[in-house]
């Protein structure tokens, strides 16, 4: 069935379309029928890939490539040591990337679960409880309080009818339904006749007809557009694939260019040519640096989680340290979403009120002191009218948060009563007017020490009335003055009247309320910012991160919120519908120029992450609603709120915040810069010792000499020694100052002029030391395993020292730090004592063609990695003295 703006049509017209009747509904045929031909109310079930396939998938890297041909050509050698070792390090990486990432994409789940179950129809004339799946359009279907909304449905009949929609819109509280027919240019969030799948009946009740199911409901266009974005591949993602790439062209060439000179100009076998060309393929490649990536990322998520945030993906920690830009939805994120009276304004007197949120902890002040009702008669009036004309609970949950049953602006006057410092009753109600918008108050007839009175609270305008005050009245002009100066603080102002009735009055209608009214006072209320936000929001300026608040509210909440909190400090703010006339243009412009966006939909949320990405931003996008789950999946890193978001928007994230603290956010971008630092500082760390090893093959093949390390040897120390000793520098503790530097550009790359010198120059002293060493022992005074077992052991103590050396990238090693990370100490004790089995047990001695050295064969390798320590410390010395080097 084709989509149609159902807002815009009258009842009738509806009806027409859907060719039902409000009173008898459908009937089974006529269900059925519609049920074969629209199918079912439910969301499409995702393709979901399977673990096998998700594993294979962690092969498909071009390193990866290189080592499979390595293996292929050793079977065909016959030596099948190499090929086991070889292969055996392909599996380990791919496992390592298996267990490490994100569980499978559970979004689309995560809104099907919030379909409701049951449904109460129409159907026949009679109301039956249906599965909710079994829903069609055109059946008449009965909302109480407390139901999900299973369908997209047009009111046709509503009785104080409030639904939640903060999920789904981004409004703060419950919307207030009616049956009359809108203009067609109402955004969602206005389409005050509409209740949408997933959506909630707070209070009230009604009537209304199903006219869309499925995926052609919000809901269901929502799940659609998930589906449809794309992850974007983060930043250090991206810089590891152009990485390897290169590595592997350089690799290839060396392996053709090698072969040719040892086939042409020297005496070189084709097997024992293949055997170290092979040698310099695997010393070339850094084998261990994606399981130590992966290691490292995921100590990252450990941190974070300590931290309140969960992290679902592993690059996803990276990205934060990348991070430029943080949209942030308002509601629930930035605010509590719990509306909170802050100043009581009554005719001789203003009250301020402390606390937030719904919990009643807080005070009445007057003039900085707590001020009690019995000294304050029109005070306690005050309290005794807006507890009385409510309908709203206080209770505790079971996780013992404090929460609202009923509309969410009468609750927050159940928790104003509860904070004043002597109890305040609820007055018995021996007569009420519900709330309704189309007049916009409600009010009690209660009995007070021998009299009665109608309370009535509601907006200032119809209480105005009622109090008759006149236009330019002096009373009138300091109510609309004290109205004004609280509208500008973001505040929403609700009026409290008496009245004084006859006793024998035993019920009130409407035409009771028309005048005799006395003004008691008015209440400012706001959906409070959170405590810590103001500072979070600081501490991401001065990381050079800006923060923006897209938010579902009117633009003068919205302004008056992000002042508070010290966002949009221009005053400018664009609302949803601006952006919707926009063309890409304009819409990066605008995305740049402003920081508040209010009345937004969800398709403005996501075309604003997508064009700030256009403009080179890495974009954080925050959000707890179901509003926000295309613009969380489609932002570099997505962040939800744990205990107010909803499971889509969970799913939908690659972080989660258990807390719902946006000062978490913060202490995840540190933790994120401090495992970008390290892994740079271990990418310096391995590489080295990769080009070492290359030019260690290269001359060999060059002047025909005998290979001073075999494949296995190679492997060995780059899957095992480098990934044990640089496990180190991943609990290095964040840089001074790494929280003052502007976020480094997407474009940054991972290897600065800085780092290629100092891996060139690294490689160059510790080939040239074992070189050395080859060149004064000899063959045939020590044998093959003797010199293999040299070499290596050299090679493994040079990037044990040489760990310290990183650990400060420009800064003296020996330094107030250096024992500050006890990890570096562990793992060079744990890698001694590998060596040392390496050298002497048989078994190791079998595997690796390896051999026992006697004491006086240790000078070389010890002094060998002395060197590298001494040297790389006076090259930090000259280039601090001399020169500032970037990285």
């Amino acid at each position: 069935m084709p989509t149609t703006n159902w807002h815009q049509l009258t009842v009738q017209e509806v009806m027409e379309v859907l060719q039902t009747d409000v009173n008898r509904g459908l009937t089974e045929e006529e269900a059925a029928n519609r049920s074969r031909q629209w199918g079912l109310n439910v969301l499409p079930e995702p393709e979901k890939e399977s673990a096998i396939l998700r594993f294979i998938k962690h092969f498909k890297d071009v390193l990866i490539y290189v080592l499979m041909g390595a293996a292929i050509i050793t079977i065909l050698l016959g030596h099948y040591i190499d090929t086991l070792v070889i292969l055996l390090v392909i599996v380990i990486n791919a496992a390592i990337g298996f267990i490490q990432e994100s569980k499978a994409e559970k979004a689309l789940e995560g809104i099907r679960e919030m379909l409701s179950l049951k449904a109460t129809v129409v159907r026949n004339g009679t109301r039956a409880a249906i599965r909710s799946s079994d829903l069609v359009s055109g059946d008449i279907v009965v909302l109480s309080a407390g139901d999900k909304i299973p369908a997209d449905i047009r009111i046709f009949e509503a009785v104080n009818l409030n639904v939640e929609e903060s999920s789904l819109t981004g409004e703060s509280e419950a919307i207030e339904k009616s049956r009359a027919a809108l203009p067609k240019e109402a955004v969602l969030a206005d389409r005050q006749n509409m209740v949408y799948a997933g959506t909630s009946i707070s209070s009230g009740s009604g009537l209304g007809i199903v006219v869309e199911i499925g995926s052609n409901t919000e809901l269901g266009k929502i799940n659609a557009s998930i589906s449809a974005v794309d992850q974007l591949q983060t930043p250090l993602l991206r810089q590891i694939s152009e990485f390897g790439k290169v590595i592997s062209a350089i690799i290839l060439i060396s392996a053709v260019v090698m072969f040719l000179i040892g086939y042409v100009f020297h005496d070189y076998g084709t097997a024992e040519l293949l055997l170290s060309i092979i040698g310099l393929t695997v010393a070339a490649i850094p084998e261990g640096l994606p399981a130590v990536l992966s290691i490292i990322l995921a100590i990252g998520v450990q941190r974070m989680a300590g931290e309140n945030a969960i992290v679902r993906s592993l690059p996803s920690v990276e990205t934060l340290g990348a991070v430029s830009v943080i949209c942030s939805d308002k509601t629930g994120t930035l605010t509590k979403n719990e509306m909170t009276v802050t100043s009581i304004l009554l005719k001789d007197e203003d009250f301020e009120v402390t606390g937030t949120g719904y919990s009643p902890e807080g005070s009445i002040l007057v003039n900085q002191q707590e001020a009690r009702p019995s000294e304050f008669p029109e005070l306690k009036r005050f309290l005794d009218c807006v507890k009385t004309v409510n309908e709203a609970d206080l209770r505790r949950d079971e996780q013992g948060q404090w929460v609202i049953s009923g509309d969410a602006t009468e609750g927050c006057f159940v928790t104003l009563a509860e904070k004043a410092d002597e109890r305040v009753d609820k007055l018995k109600s021996l007569s009420k007017i519900p709330f309704d918008s189309s007049y916009k108050y409600m009010a009690s007839l209660v009995e007070i020490e021998g009299e009665k009175f109608i309370f009535v609270k509601g907006a200032p305008e119809p209480i105005f009335d009622m109090a008759e005050l006149e236009t330019k009245s002096d009373q009138l002009a300091m109510w609309q003055k004290k109205i004004q100066e609280h509208a500008k603080k973001g505040e929403r102002l609700i009026a409290a009247a008496v009245k004084s009735v006859d006793f024998s009055a035993r019920s009130i209608d409407h035409s009771d309320m028309e005048s005799g009214f006395e003004i008691i006072g008015l209440a400012g209320i706001i959906d409070p910012p959170r405590e810590e936000v103001i500072d979070s929001i600081q501490q991401c300026k001065k990381a050079g991160i800006q923060v923006k608040m897209i938010t579902g509210d009117h633009k003068d909440t919205a302004l008056a919120i992000g002042a508070k909190m010290g966002i949009g400090s221009n005053g400018l703010v664009l609302e949803g519908k601006d952006l919707d006339s926009m063309d890409d243009e304009e819409l990066a412009e605008a995305a740049l120029k402003y920081d508040i966006f209010a009345r937004t939909s969800p398709d403005n949320k996501f075309q604003l992450v997508r064009a700030l990405q256009a403009e080179g931003h890495i974009c954080a996008m925050t959000g707890d609603g179901v509003n926000d789950a295309p613009a969380l999946k489609r932002a570099d890193i997505g962040v939800a709120m744990g205990i107010k978001g909803t499971e889509v928007s969970k799913e939908a994230a690659e972080m989660v915040l258990v807390d719902d603290n946006f000062n978490t956010i913060v202490k995840a971008v540190k933790e994120g810069r401090r495992v970008y630092d390290n892994l740079k500082k271990t990418i310096l760390f391995i590489l080295p010792t990769n080009v070492a090893e290359g030019f260690l093959i290269f001359v060999s093949i060059l002047f025909g000499t005998v290979m001073p390390l075999t494949p296995v040897q190679i492997l060995w120390v780059n899957m095992i020694s480098a990934v044990t000793i640089s496990m180190a520098i991943a609990f290095e503790k964040l840089e001074a100052g790494a929280m003052e530097r502007p976020p480094r550009k997407p474009d940054t790359k991972l290897l600065s002029p800085y780092y290629l010198f100092r891996i060139a120059f690294v490689s160059v002293v510790i080939c040239g030391g074992i070189l050395f060493m080859l060149s004064e022992v000899r063959e045939e005074n020590y044998g093959a395993a003797i010199l293999h077992t040299m070499a290596l052991q050299a090679l493994v103590i040079s990037q044990l020292l040489y760990l310290f050396n990183c650990r400060s990238e420009k800064g003296f090693a020996l330094n107030r730090d250096f024992f500050s990370n006890k990890a570096a100490f562990l793992v060079s004790g744990i890698l001694i004592a590998v060596q040392l089995a390496v050298t002497y047990v048989p078994f190791m001695n079998v595997l690796l063609g390896t051999a026992p050295l006697a004491l006086e064969y240790w000078t070389w390798p010890l002094l060998i990695g002395t060197s590298v320590f001494v040297t790389v410390e006076l090259e930090k010395w000259v280039v601090r003295k001399f020169f500032k080097p970037s990285s």
